[in-house]
């Protein structure tokens, strides 16, 4: 019951709407696509600090182990 009045309440807001007539200046479109780009940027740039860094942590103790194993046998 509740649902329904729910779905009728959605309708009736999105059949009987008027046009805002807005004006997106060219400062305000720059800032928002700016910000949103950064956002974007900014969790690329953690996932890829979460996954290069033990990465190259891993490959540092890899590439140690190597040379300890190296100058044991000299």
């Amino acid at each position: 019951m509740t649902i329904n009045i729910v779905y009728k309440t959605f309708l009736l807001i999105f059949v009987f709407t008027t046009p805002s007539y807005a004006y997106i200046g060219p400062g305000i479109g720059g800032g928002a696509l700016a910000a949103t780009l950064g956002v974007i940027i900014a969790i690329f740039a953690a996932l890829f600090g979460l996954i290069w860094f033990p990465i190259k942590r891993l490959l540092k103790k890899r590439k140690e182990k190597k040379d300890n194993k190296q100058n044991k046998i000299d």
